[in-house]
């Protein structure tokens, strides 16, 4: 098997390929500092699976993640972070990784994860099944705010998520900019949010650009 690492701290990546190494599981382990040497690596060997750090200079592990799914949706993805899980599981998973891990897990909780993914689960510790379950359960309860827009602020809002400009958007729906404008000023207030970003991070969470 063979495990691409992708951290751009070279104590912790050089840290996880030595325990990797010491698996018999095993066989290649490569490294990455960035989004680059990611794609390099993958293209130049048969990477069976990805460890991801979230926190990665120029795009971060989670863009990293998103354009590894759609060039390589089969490559199981292990996401790797400082963070408590609670701030990334969630949409790590919206964006198609297998696991989440804490870089304060024990080793083998890592081969393990490594395992699970391998053969073609996903890798859930108490912490994030929990994250999961609560919000699910959340979801199911709420009222969702995209519910109280009107058909053409909806239609706005789910074409600023999906990186559309302004000037796009007018041109698509036969709109002026400033029309445009005042449907985005209108609808963010609506949804108490703030940015575009906001509303694309909505937009994945609840499944709505599939309706493009």
């Amino acid at each position: 098997m063979n495990i691409l690492v992708a951290d751009d701290h070279p104590l912790i990546r050089k840290g996880l390929i030595q325990i990797l190494s010491d698996s018999s599981y095993i066989r290649n382990v490569y490294e990455a500092r960035d989004n680059f040497e990611v794609f390099k690596n993958i293209k130049s060997h048969k990477i069976d699976i990805l460890i991801l750090d979230i926190s990665m200079p120029g795009k971060d592990g989670m863009e990293i993640l998103k354009d590894v799914k759609i060039e390589y949706p089969d490559l199981p993805v292990l996401m790797l972070s400082i963070q408590p899980e609670n701030q990334y599981a969630v949409r790590a998973f919206k964006y198609g990784a297998s696991g989440c891990l804490n870089k304060a897990s024990a080793p083998e909780e890592l081969i393990i994860a490594i395992k699970k993914v391998s053969s073609g689960g996903r890798y859930l510790n108490d912490t994030v099944s929990e994250i999961l379950l609560n919000n699910l359960n959340f979801s199911n309860t709420i009222d969702f705010p995209h519910k109280n827009l009107s058909e053409r602020e909806y239609q706005v809002m789910i074409l600023l998520a999906s990186g559309l400009k302004s000037s796009e958007i007018s041109e698509k729906l036969s709109l002026s900019i400033k029309t445009v404008s005042t449907y985005r000023t209108r609808l963010l207030l609506k949804m108490n949010m703030h940015s575009n970003s906001e509303l694309t991070y909505y937009s994945i969470k609840h499944n709505l650009l599939k309706e493009l």
